[in-house]
């Protein structure tokens, strides 16, 4: 999509990224990309359509060492609807998993993995698996593992798998 024509589809959720080494660093751990904007050398902005599902790392450190990790998996929500405020995403999005604190970014960052380790990708899994994983990760008890049949479940749900 041209840069003009991006900037001006009021659909798409907007994330600012942002890498400034050794401070701070902002990034997309998975997600489907429909549209960037390179805001300066620091700095760009990535859109996702509505009913994108994504994942955004946020980081931030200062001389004595890592002062905040986050890690949200969030899904853009269409025009009007109903969303949660998440710090550099523009509108909102739903949440489906928002961790803060390091050992916790760690645990949810492995789930992620697992599910990559299935040969899916993340974008794919059933939203309920990464809000299991928020809700035991906040009660600080282990997660159930995303399996092939709990996707296949999922797909067979929502009409995509025969």
């Amino acid at each position: 999509m041209p840069r003009g024509e991006a900037a001006l589809d009021l659909s798409l959720t907007w994330v600012e990224l942002v890498w400034i080494e050794k401070q701070t660093e902002h990034w997309i751990r998975f997600g489907q990309v429909a549209a960037e904007q390179i805001l300066d050398r620091r700095r760009r902005r990535v859109a996702f359509r509505p009913g994108s599902v994504f994942a955004l790392v946020r980081w931030s450190a200062n001389d004595a060492g890592t002062v905040a990790s986050r890690f949200d998996i969030l899904r853009s929500a269409p025009p009007g609807s109903p969303c949660s405020t998440t710090p550099g995403v523009t509108p909102g999005a739903e949440s489906l998993l928002r961790i803060s604190g390091w050992p916790r970014v760690r645990l949810a960052l492995a789930a992620v993995d697992a599910v990559e380790a299935l040969g899916l990708d993340p974008v794919d899994a059933a939203p309920d698996h990464w809000r299991h994983v928020h809700n035991r990760l906040m009660g600080r008890t282990r997660t159930r593992p995303y399996t092939l049949r709990r996707h296949r479940a999922w797909r067979l749900r929502q009409g995509l798998d025969a």
